[in-house]
């Protein structure tokens, strides 16, 4: 039973908040005051008192923690990877933290809310998928704060339908075509060599995340993989065997393992496992075998894609060092000559020709090119989705099964496409490289236009 106290000309309402201090023991009390009468102050208390027993009672010294305090200890409460961890937390001192630090969090209202929404969409800075990360973060903070007791209900509408629709802005993309991609090798051999061009067309013939590709390391490429295959971990000694069998039995399918993927974590690069954990294995067409076969031979670095300085490739920027020259194209370079100033380059190439298409896009959509490929070519759903690294859902993924006969079907198909566009290249399609090959590429050529030529009649 809550009881009242005369203050002055005022009356102030105490009652038992049902906790106990942790340290002594004794009852805490909330209190309350500003009423003009005793009865209206007895009202309040009974009020809270019914919130107690119905679980609805947030306690004043549980609502005014500062939002400042909260965010400094919800961030220790996340179970995410280093880098999620990284983003959330700028997220939290670039934008939460400013706007909502000084305020109470049981202070925080539904239409603030709402107003600091419409402010982060006006900001020229703030990309929509941006917006909606750092909206997610708060969103997910303010359901803690709730769970932990010190708000009632979100700020946070759910499934909110206000205000003006606006249809979501999706990139444009084109087709991927067959001739676009070789133009891209081509031009990745002018600028960075064999490796540049196998590079290409291993991204778009097994659709592989570019960090993936950074990290493929020999153990796990063909011809080495899968009898070179560390077997780190004794859980897995049945996939080892299978893969032995599979993909190295008597009728061998060519593939390599999607097992890490490049990240830096304080500033170090470390291996780390691929998206969503979705290590994997590849086939590849035999054209490409080859290729990864003849890359392999022709250096002894411990990642199949080496740099241009014969590092490791995660350490360049490579959207901007590497594939804006590749996609966009670039003017030729001039020999530096000895004492002459800072004209000309170390590294003169010739010009690279901008690919149609491809002029400012990102090389991500390499990945999704070869979606498209396996989805015009008729492959199954399963087969599909795990190649790209995909989980489904439900009783679909459940009874679903990637079979040899899929990943024979995938391989045919990408062969195919492969013969069929080279057997349509012109005489002279060699480009230049800016070091001598390492193999003879054009004498490897002849054969696969041969060989496309053959089909296509």
């Amino acid at each position: 039973m809550p009881y009242a106290e005369q203050r002055g000309t005022k009356w102030r309402v105490r009652w038992n908040t049902g906790k106990k201090h942790p340290d002594t023991g004794k009852w805490l009390y909330d209190s309350q005051g500003g009423f003009d009468d005793r009865d209206a102050a007895i009202a309040y208390g009974l009020d809270r008192e019914s919130d107690i027993r119905n679980d609805r009672y947030i306690s004043r010294r549980d609502g005014e923690v500062l939002m400042s305090e909260y965010c400094r200890t919800w961030q220790q409460t996340l179970d995410v990877g280093h880098l999620r961890r990284r983003n959330i937390a700028s997220y939290i001192k670039l934008y939460i933290e400013p706007r909502w630090g000084e305020l109470a969090v049981a202070d925080i209202r539904p239409s603030a809310y709402r107003a600091w929404e419409l402010w982060l969409k006006d900001q020229p800075n703030i990309g929509d998928r941006y917006r909606r990360e750092i909206l997610l973060v708060f969103s997910m903070m303010m359901d803690d704060a709730v769970n932990d007791g010190m708000r009632q209900a979100s700020p946070v509408p759910k499934q909110r339908r206000r205000g003006k629709y606006t249809k979501q802005k999706r990139e444009r993309k084109r087709p991927m075509l067959m001739g676009d991609v070789h133009q891209l090798a081509t031009n990745a051999m002018t600028f960075w060599g064999f490796p540049g061009y196998v590079y290409v067309l291993t991204m778009a013939f097994t659709g592989m995340r570019p960090a993936e590709a950074y990290a493929l390391r020999r153990e796990y490429c063909y011809p080495n993989w899968p009898a070179a295959d560390p077997r780190i971990d004794p859980d897995e000694e049945v996939r080892y065997e299978e893969d032995m069998e599979r993909y190295a039995g008597e009728q061998p399918l060519p593939a390599i393992r999607v097992e890490w993927q490049h990240q830096r974590e304080d500033g170090q690069l470390k291996l780390f496992p691929p998206k969503y954990e979705s290590r994997r294995t590849l086939v590849v067409p035999p054209f490409l075998a080859e290729l990864l076969e003849m890359l392999l031979a022709s250096h002894d670095f411990e990642y199949v894609f080496p740099s241009i300085n014969g590092g490791e490739l995660a350490h360049a920027n490579f959207t901007y060092h590497y594939w804006r020259p590749i996609a966009d194209g670039r003017k030729a370079s001039v020999p530096r000559q000895k004492g002459g100033g800072r004209g000309g380059s170390w590294r003169p190439l010739p010009e690279i020709p901008a690919v149609p298409g491809w002029a400012g896009k990102r090389q991500y959509l390499l990945r999704h090119g070869h979606k498209e490929w396996l989805d015009e070519d008729g492959h199954s759903r399963i087969a599909v989705e795990s190649r790209m690294g995909h989980e489904l859902a439900g009783v679909e993924g459940l009874y679903a099964n990637v079979t040899p006969t899929m990943e024979r079907s995938i391989v045919d198909s990408l062969q195919a496409r492969w013969l069929g566009f080279v057997g349509r290249l012109p005489a002279a399609w060699e480009p230049e490289s800016p070091t001598p090959l390492p193999v003879d590429l054009s004498e490897w050529m002849k054969v696969q236009v041969k060989m496309g030529a053959g089909l296509l009649q």
